[in-house]
């Protein structure tokens, strides 16, 4: 299409001989097939070979934008050029080793560009928005001013600055970056020592057997490990997290760093709490039955009236005492009965007991629950 209006050589060969012979043609169209004038004839498609005479200086082997401006002056100007552009892309991902106790953790957060969009970012400066920013297509995620084989940064953690824009979080960094084409680099993100954290065994229930007579729940059901830490200044964070990976450590005796668990976080804001299930206990586990269930007669207000007792056992072998959050989602309007252990009303629907469990033992809960529906 470049060369329409133009004059080419079409070259043919002979199919016995394999002589070339030589014509000159004028392209007359090249959209939906070439029309070409040789001498006095018209002929459509291709009837040889096509030699041309030089590249137009306007044709590009990869997609360019080419912007003409009008300027009041003449002269050499700068000017800065701003527009979405696809294969600029990045993923925070976070490493935390928790100390012997389990009481604390260090904390390290990375964020992971990379760059397939055909052309490389040298001494760039970098800006990243995070938070859920509506596309009209499907983007994997918003990277704003990305100008920067795997590659990490040994630049210090406190490299990025953080700040609130529109409905999101800004992230930039403080020194310009070079990103090629097709390479995936990291950057640091935050970084924190000593950050105190709270552990939890968790024995999550369900709300189906409050409604119908099923004897026994389950033996050995597992028991949830849960580890938990506010993003607060004064617990050393308080700074807005993006939403990634969080992978967990600990050192065995031998000093060596073992993966112990991993959870993905949603965007954080600062003063927020960061909840992460790491998997579920080796040591500890619970037996759960029905012993009693009967459908009394509703009152005026409700259309059914279950009464329902329970019996949970926990089991620990581990040779120090354990405490297990047994955490039950009662439907319903409900009322506690009788209990072996007071149990904490955590939201309109739930209710939770700390039950001690001593080492190498067991515990047992009991309740009984009135559920009007």
């Amino acid at each position: 299409e470049k060369y329409v209006g133009r004059t080419v050589r079409v070259v043919k060969t002979h199919p016995t001989t394999g002589a070339e012979s030589v014509e000159t043609a004028t392209v007359l169209a090249a959209s939906n097939g070439v029309v070409l004038r040789i001498g006095d004839r018209i002929e459509t498609g291709l009837p040889g070979r096509i030699v041309y005479d030089g590249v137009p200086a306007n044709l590009r082997d990869r997609p360019t934008l080419v912007t003409e401006l009008l300027s009041a002056r003449a002269g050499v100007q700068t000017l800065e050029l701003s527009y979405l552009s696809g294969g600029l892309s990045w993923k925070a991902d976070y490493v935390a080793e928790l100390n012997g106790a389990d009481s604390a953790l260090d904390l390290n957060g990375w964020v992971t560009l990379t760059n397939t969009s055909g052309t490389a970012y040298p001494s760039a400066r970098l800006q990243l928005v995070a938070g859920d920013v509506n596309r009209v297509r499907d983007e994997l995620r918003q990277a704003a001013g990305l100008a920067g084989r795997m590659a990490k940064a040994d630049a210090p953690a406190s490299e990025m600055a953080q700040e609130s824009l529109f409905e999101y979080h800004l992230y930039t960094l403080q020194r310009p970056t070079t990103i090629a084409d097709n390479q995936t680099k990291q950057v640091a993100l935050l970084s924190a020592g000593g950050v105190p954290v709270a552990k939890e065994l968790v024995l999550q229930g369900s709300d189906y057997y409050y409604r119908s007579s099923v004897g026994g729940i389950g033996q050995k059901m597992k028991v949830g490990v849960f580890v938990q830490f506010e993003n607060r200044e004064s617990s050393r964070l308080g700074m807005p997290m993006p939403k990634g990976v969080v992978r967990v450590y600990k050192k065995d005796s031998a000093g060596n760093a073992q993966f112990v668990g991993e959870d993905r976080i949603d965007h954080t804001s600062k003063n927020e709490r960061v909840r992460l299930k790491l998997g579920e206990a080796f040591d500890v586990t619970a037996d759960k039955k029905q012993t009693d269930f009967r459908r009394r007669e509703p009152g005026n207000k409700a259309s059914y009236v279950f009464e329902s007792a329970y019996e949970i056992v926990l089991r620990n072998a581990k040779k120090e005492p354990a405490t297990v959050v047994v955490r039950e989602p009662v439907p319903g309007d409900w009322t506690m009965l009788e209990e072996s252990s007071r149990h904490a009303k955590v939201a309109a629907g739930t209710a939770e007991w700390r039950v001690a469990v001593p080492a190498e033992g067991s515990a047992t809960l009991r309740y009984r629950v009135l559920v009007r529906y």
